[in-house]
Parts: structure tokens; C-alpha cells; sequence
């Protein structure tokens, strides 16, 4: 008898409701509902508009009622914001975006306390301005009010969470994004796994009585509140702790073979492109290199390196369509085919492209600096980011063998970003390597699956895998013209060397 689930993916462009059918063998997915993520500045800060994406979270299950019996709800998003809890369960604030301009400088500013090593000694997460301890330092610089009165501090995916059953819990994997935890933790598959790493944040004078208790993915949270079963018209309706962090729930749904030696490659707004390992890897060339150990299922780690992603192209079609006619990803991609290959390239990971605006101007200013010809029709900025992206897989996967000592067989590009095959034919081509892309909602599909094994009709991750191989079209890209791609790589090498003089 099938059931069926509900994934919320709240991505940072765009969310979506989908809803999954599990027949015990095959999992059949259907989109139900898409949405911006809406983000707004008010004067000087960028925040997310927490109450419209509750709206849209139960506009999805209203929609879902008139599927059937709803088994499960799983709710998934970006990692390290966090939304303020006080008195009497108020939220105190919209949560800030990750990209609000308030954390500028301010890793440098906790260093002076704190030093760089003992922090990733003990969280063993990459170093970026956005991460929720550089978050709370900067808040509590600007609006100490806002942690001084909060009872409960919770991640996206748990403020959600919080919203639909009242439950004030973190899960495991959205909690280790933070740079807050520390997942060092003797024994194998044991979740969640560390601890809160309350002398980091006591030394930085940030109080920790508001972090709550962690959870494990596959916990149950709670049914939904009596409140919205009368709102939306629905009975007891069960919530998961999954994966919360969509790319942990991106991982669990992509199809790689046990056998295999395969990365993925965690494609949208951002490229995370990693390995799934047992334990952190905590040393100097892992620090050196800035990656990233955060959890996973089952106690895991996804060890990984967080890339910019299609969010330059995302920030360059917002202002194309204000300026000329409103250009769809597939016509964008369709026109780079035909530009010149190799123009010149961006350092995707470049902090001139990590805040919002002028991200067209940003690309030329970067060619010119550079001494790069400058590309001024929107077909070749677009090939330039695509294939700058593709070199920067090469130079991260090359990284990441170097620190596993083995060498990747198999790329697996999961995620919206998995539909760009020219992005995906250039990934091979770069790489030299077999790249499988799919599926695209791999996100929702890990989601759907861990509720479902939750519910113990399934048993461990290899199951659910094998699953996602019977289920889903995956389509296979070959290297070609790899001298090509190798020799211009020598030219994206002496970029970076002369931009970071790394």
C-alpha cells in the first residue's frame, strides 16, 4: 500500500513541496508547490521573511491533503542561520540572511581572541564569515537585546520545525554547520555525535543556556499542532527530524554504489563537493585548504569544500531580466554553447562575489584586474562562470584527493544544478573524471526516504540508495578534449596563484 510524504526544501532561491509515494519498492516524487524564498533588506540588514515561508510551508500541506493520507513531514533548508526564541515562545526577530554585510570583518575580530587553530581543532568546520558563530558575534556586537532576551536559539530547518509542533529541538546535521559544534566524538555511527563547544562561545562572551538539546536525523519531532490541523483541515500529521541541512538530505539521496570510489557534487546556489566519510579529518592541510566537516547520516561525516556555486549566475539573471527581455536557465545555457571557449575565468570562491548586487560589473572589474579580456555579452559571461565553475571542481577535487589519499573513480551531481548539462559536461571534462548526473531533487528524495526509514519499512542507507537507483534516470557524461581543458587549466592555476598568492 503506498504512503505518502511530504519534503519541504527550503533552498535559498526558491522552495518547493513535494510530495513522495512509496510503494516498498520505488519511490515516485511530484512537485506541488514552488515559491521564492523571500529575503528582504530593511535599512542597513538583509532578513528572511520567516512568517510569508510559514504561509507557503502550509499552503504545501494543504495541497498534500488532497493526495491521500499524509505518513510524515520532513522539513530540509540552507544551514547557519537561526532564528531567536524568547518569553513564552515569541520569535524576536526575522532571522538574518546569511549574506547581510554585518558579519564584514568580523571573523578577523574573534581571531583577536580566539585563535583560527582552536577553533577548527575543535569544530574541524571551513572557515566563512557566514557561519553562525561569526553570526552571533556580530549580533551581539549590533543588538545584544536580541541574545540577551532569547530562551531558545534554533537553525532554519528547527524554527520550522518549532513552527509546525511547538518542539524546541537542533538536529544534528544543520547544527554542525554552525561552527558552534564539535562532532569529534569517539565510536563509529553513533548520532548525534559531540557536543556544543560552550568554551568557544563563553571565551567570546556569548551566553549558552539558549542552545538546545540535539537531535539525531530519523527522530520524530512531534505531530503538527492542534492549531493548524484546525487551520488547514488535516488530522495528526507526523513531523522528522531528517537531514535538515539540504545538502546532508542531498547526500543520503545520492545513488553511489557502496563499492564505488565517488564524490558528490551538491549542485545549486551553492556547489558543495565532498566525500561521505566515518570520522572528521582535523589537521593542518585540512585547515590549510579550508575544508569542511560536517555531519551527516547515521553519524557520518560529509567532508567537503563549500564552492560558490550557480549563485553568480543567479545574481547576473536577476539583473538581466530587469534590463532586457526575461531569460530562462535553459536559454541562458543554450546560448553560452555557441561563445568562445576559455574566454577568461572567474575565482568563483572570490569574496567580491559572495554579497548580492552588480554581480556583472563585479565579473568584468574581476577580468580586468586580472588582466583577462573583459566579456560583455550575456552568452559569454555565462560560459565564462559555467567553465569557471568547472575548473574549480578540478582544483577542489584534486584537493580533496590529496587529503583522503585516494583518487575519485565517479562524481555524482545531484541537485537543480544536475539539469545544466553543459555545466555538467564541462565538470567531466575539467575533471577528467565520469560524472553521473541525478537526481535533481536529491534533496527531497533523502528527506522522503529517511522519514520512511524512520518508519522502519526500509533499513539502512544502502537500502535507501538502492532505491534511489531503481526509481530515478541518472545520465552519464564522458571526459572530451581533455588537452584543451588541461592547458587552460595551467592558465586558471596562475589566476588564483597571482589573486591569493596561494
Amino acid at each position: 500500500m503506498k504512503k505518502n510524504y511530504i519534503a519541504i526544501d527550503l533552498g535559498a532561491e526558491s522552495g518547493r513541496g513535494i510530495i513522495g509515494s512509496f510503494d516498498g519498492n520505488k519511490l515516485a516524487i511530484e512537485e506541488i508547490h514552488r515559491f521564492p524564498t523571500h529575503n528582504t533588506i530593511i535599512f542597513n540588514h538583509r532578513f528572511w521573511n520567516l512568517l510569508s515561508l510559514f504561509e507557503e510551508v502550509k499552503k504545501i500541506i494543504s495541497i498534500a491533503k488532497n493526495y491521500g493520507e499524509i505518513a510524515g513531514i520532513g522539513v530540509t533548508t540552507w544551514g547557519v542561520d537561526c532564528g531567536f526564541i524568547g518569553e513564552n515562545n515569541l520569535i524576536l526577530s526575522n532571522p538574518f540572511h546569511y549574506r547581510d554585510e554585518r558579519t564584514n570583518g568580523i571573523m578577523e575580530e574573534v581571531f583577536q581572541i580566539i585563535s583560527k587553530e582552536r577553533i577548527f581543532k575543535e569544530t574541524g568546520i571551513q572557515f566563512m564569515p557566514l557561519n553562525t558563530l561569526f553570526q552571533l558575534y556580530a549580533t551581539k556586537k549590533e543588538f545584544p537585546y536580541l541574545l540577551d532576551n532569547c530562551k531558545t536559539l534554533l537553525f532554519m530547518p528547527d524554527l520550522f520545525n518549532f513552527l509546525l509542533t511547538g518542539e524546541k529541538f537542533c538536529e544534528y546535521t544543520i547544527t554542525t554547520t554552525s561552527q558552534m559544534y564539535n562532532s569529534l566524538a569517539t565510536g563509529q555511527n553513533k548520532a548525534p555525535r559531540g557536543n556544543w563547544c560552550f568554551g568557544i562561545l563563553e571565551q567570546l562572551d556569548i551566553k549558552t543556556d539558549f542552545l538546545p538539546q540535539v537531535i539525531s536525523p530519523g527522530t520524530l519531532f512531534g505531530n503538527i499542532t492542534k492549531k493548524l490541523q484546525e487551520e488547514i483541515g488535516v488530522g495528526q500529521i507526523p513531523v522528522f527530524a531528517v537531514c535538515c541541512h539540504d545538502t546532508a538530505s542531498a547526500v543520503v539521496g545520492t545513488p553511489g554504489k557502496e563499492e564505488e570510489k565517488w564524490a558528490y557534487l551538491s549542485s545549486g546556489t551553492w556547489s558543495l563537493l565532498g566525500v561521505e566519510i566515518t570520522d572528521p579529518i582535523i589537521n593542518d592541510k585540512v585547515l590549510e585548504y579550508n575544508f569542511t566537516n560536517e555531519g551527516g547520516f547515521g553519524g557520518s561525516i560529509r567532508f567537503l569544500k563549500n564552492i560558490m556555486g550557480l549563485w553568480i549566475l543567479q545574481e547576473c539573471k536577476k539583473e538581466w531580466d530587469k534590463l532586457e527581455k526575461t531569460y530562462k536557465y535553459e536559454e541562458l545555457v543554450e546560448m553560452a554553447k555557441n561563445e568562445t571557449p576559455f574566454y577568461s575565468f572567474i575565482d568563483v570562491n572570490n569574496a567580491d562575489f559572495l554579497y548580492p548586487g552588480n554581480m556583472v560589473e563585479k565579473i568584468k572589474n574581476y577580468c580586468k584586474k586580472t588582466g583577462q579580456k573583459v566579456p560583455e555579452d550575456i552568452s559569454q559571461i555565462t560560459r565564462v562562470i559555467l567553465e569557471s565553475l568547472a575548473m574549480e571542481y578540478r582544483y577542489v577535487l584534486e584537493k580533496l584527493e590529496e587529503i583522503i589519499g585516494y583518487e575519485i573513480e565517479t562524481l555524482h551531481i545531484v541537485g537543480g544544478g544536475s539539469k545544466n548539462s553543459l555545466l555538467s559536461q564541462f565538470a567531466s571534462s575539467a575533471t577528467k573524471k565520469i560524472v553521473i548526473t541525478g537526481p535533481s531533487e536529491a534533496t527531497s528524495i533523502g528527506n522522503i526516504l529517511i522519514q520512511v526509514l524512520a518508519k522502519r519499512e526500509i533499513k539502512d542507507i544502502y537500502q535507501i540508495r538502492e532505491i534511489i537507483r531503481n526509481s530515478f534516470p541518472l545520465i552519464v557524461f564522458r571526459p572530451e578534449n581533455t588537452e584543451l581543458w588541461d592547458e587552460n587549466y595551467e592558465k586558471y592555476l596562475k589566476l588564483k596563484e597571482f589573486h591569493y598568492g596561494l
